[in-house]
């Protein structure tokens, strides 16, 4: 059965460097991506529309290349998780993680005994369609598992120390929008300021309790900055960001250059 590059890498102290994927549905964007230097993508289903059989075909060519994705469900429960993983997912982004029970649920449900409860699966996806020892298979499958949890809410952060202090859960992120607006600085000029401090509050907990930190950014400069400060998981923009900013300049620049002749 193959390994996790991911949780590899991030063991060996290597920062892993990604992006979302919203929009795209052909998983060649995976080929693509690796081709462009990034270590991973990061697949949404909680604000997009991509079905488990998508998902299926993204897993199963990840495994081939080598190359993980990550993905994020509607919700963090036995159910969401038990069909991601055994569709061959090797990465979890769980979504409001508010408490302890959830995220000690969340760690149970991802992996097998005597790690946690995950539901039975046998030969399939998940195996790599190869037969093991029974045991020695749950085990080697459970360390190949990476899950991140999202802070999104002054509830998450209430209860950091002890949802950090779960078992089976390898990285923290936050949601800096949903934070944002649970806050009440959504769209304001504090905004920014206050979701920073937050992030600093992510990283002193995540050192304190040997966590890995997972950090969405919307610029070069801001994932520059976040590396320095600790994270370890990048997660640059997304897809449709990146080719909506390329295919706007190209247009702007085209159109002022055709208006300059005519």
């Amino acid at each position: 059965m193959r390994t996790n590059p991911m949780k590899e890498n991030l063991a060996n102290g290597k920062a892993q460097i990604g992006s979302w994927v919203n929009m795209a549905r052909n998983p060649a964007i995976l080929t693509l991506m690796q081709s462009a230097g990034m270590d991973y993508a990061r697949v949404d289903i909680e604000h997009s529309s991509p079905s488990m059989e998508t998902i299926g075909n993204f897993a199963l060519l990840s495994r081939a290349l080598g190359f993980p994705i990550t993905v994020r469900p509607p919700e963090g429960n036995r159910e969401w998780i038990t069909r991601l993983l055994d569709s061959g997912v090797w990465c979890l982004h769980i979504p409001q993680v508010d408490t302890p029970e959830i995220a000690e649920e969340v760690a149970s449900a991802s992996h097998y005994a005597p790690d946690g409860l995950r539901g039975m699966a046998g030969f399939g996806p998940g195996t790599d369609y190869e037969h093991g020892p029974i045991g020695e298979t749950q085990n080697f499958i459970n360390k190949q598992i990476h899950t991140t949890i999202m802070f999104e809410s002054q509830q998450a952060f209430d209860h950091l120390d002890e949802i950090m202090s779960v078992p089976g859960i390898d990285a923290v992120t936050l949601g800096p929008s949903d934070l944002a607006q649970e806050l009440g600085v959504f769209a304001t000029p504090d905004q920014a300021k206050v979701i920073d401090e937050y992030r600093t509050r992510l990283i002193e907990g995540a050192v304190k309790h040997g966590k890995q930190v997972s950090m969405l950014v919307s610029s070069i400069e801001q994932g520059e900055q976040w590396i320095k400060a600790g994270a370890k998981i990048i997660c640059y923009s997304s897809e449709v960001d990146l080719l909506s900013k390329g295919m706007n300049e190209g247009a702007t620049r085209l159109h002022a250059a055709a208006d300059a002749v005519q």
